[in-house]
């Protein structure tokens, strides 16, 4: 069982792990929709189009009993491969070698695109590579907005952060205590950490690293007297570029911007629907992709990186040069500036039709949407050309 010092923040384990499967098999849906899903692809009609497909499915939940078995046997040997083959058309993964032959822990600080994908696809990736060390996953509580919600994702080895604390002192103590958990999993549990680079996702493709984030990491060495250096020594801290061809909550994150804007900058006027993120996340999971690709970094250099300025510098500076531009990116790129300096990088895409896929949205809206699109080619040029480079 974990420390009961976190069990309200940490993934489920021991007998909360196996209470939480057995409620999700009770799910009236769960088995009926994941049972018909995978049955339409060829890879498991075999394995899956029989009578007694819920029975068989049922039978693997009750047989995992912690979250890397979960992974391993549920999300990437089935739920992922699905994920895979009806709504990417390649996914690639590169850099993990980087990571060297020993199997260590390792805090991956990732720009954030999808809810779910982005930390399941660098496990994916992970475990096609030596079976590798999978990721505990930090999210938001308001994505936890009922107990199935928090079941899939507390199996799933989901460490909640309480957003909806007010209190100054609260949000304080909440914090070290977090942090106080992720030095636990590093040192104790032996486990890798997955955490967004900012607090949620990018909605408009400018990917930069909050400080916040490595001050909050920091706070558990920091109260015993270490100095930053020495902590980024202690861990291995690993910048990923995840990047998708097309993002499918590219419409309703430009939508969401707007109305923020229109709440005019004031945050706390804007209030987002309780299931707005949960319908992101199925979007994210069934809509096209088109090619995704994972760049896995160096790990920070305690030699190079001695304070949070720097280490927010160098995460940038590789998840901005190791991202994968893809022939939408320059082409938004061109298109919002009225430029051909990338036509050669689009030249076999059917811009025609990207372009109508948007043609109903609202002019400001659709702005947003090419923006978010071209914004990784700004932030590669500024870091390969300078900051005059898209003047």
């Amino acid at each position: 069982m974990v420390n009961d010092d976190y069990r309200d923040i940490a993934p489920f384990e021991g007998k909360d792990f196996d209470d939480a499967v057995a409620r999700l098999i009770q799910y009236p849906q769960l088995l009926n929709n994941f049972t018909d899903i995978i049955s339409r692809h060829s890879r498991f009609v075999n394995k899956w189009k029989s009578f007694h497909a819920k029975k068989l499915l049922a039978r693997m939940l009750t047989q995992v009993h912690n979250y890397t078995e979960f992974q391993e046997y549920i999300v990437c040997d089935i739920f992922l491969e699905m994920i895979e083959s009806s709504s990417i058309d390649n996914f690639t993964f590169d850099g993990i070698e980087q990571l060297g032959i020993e199997d260590k822990p390792h805090i991956y600080i990732s720009n954030h695109r999808d809810i779910v994908l982005d930390t399941a696809l660098l496990d994916l990736a992970l475990y096609r590579s030596s079976n590798r060390k999978k990721c505990e996953m930090v999210i938001g509580d308001n994505l936890l907005v009922n107990q199935f919600a928090t079941d899939l994702f507390k199996v799933n080895g989901a460490i909640t952060v309480k957003r909806s604390l007010t209190s100054t002192a609260d949000l304080r103590n909440e914090t070290l205590r977090l942090s106080r958990y992720m030095r636990h999993c590093i040192h104790e549990k032996d486990v890798s950490l997955w955490i967004a680079q900012k607090s949620g996702r990018s909605k408009d493709g400018i990917d930069n690293t909050s400080p916040a984030i490595l001050k909050m990491l920091y706070l558990a060495y920091r109260e015993d007297g270490m100095s930053f250096q020495d902590f980024i020594r202690s861990t291995s801290i690993v910048p990923v570029a995840i990047s998708y061809q097309y993002d499918p909550c590219d419409i309703s994150k430009s939508e969401e911007q707007i109305r923020k804007l229109k709440a005019e900058g004031v945050y706390d006027v804007y209030k987002k629907k309780k299931y707005a993120d949960v319908l992101d996340l199925v979007r994210g999971l069934r809509m096209n992709k088109g090619n995704v690709h994972i760049q896995v970094g160096k790990s920070l250099d305690p030699e190079t990186v001695t304070d949070p300025r720097e280490a927010v510098r160098e995460i940038d500076r590789q998840i901005h040069t190791n991202y994968r531009l893809w022939d939408t990116n320059y082409f938004a790129y061109d298109y919002i500036n009225g430029t051909d300096r990338f036509i050669d990088k689009y030249e076999d895409m059917n811009t025609k039709a990207f372009i109508k896929h948007y043609k109903h949205l609202k002019p400001e809206v659709k702005k947003l949407v090419f923006q978010g699109y071209a914004n990784p080619v700004i932030s590669m040029l500024n870091e390969t050309e300078g900051p005059d480079a898209n003047n």
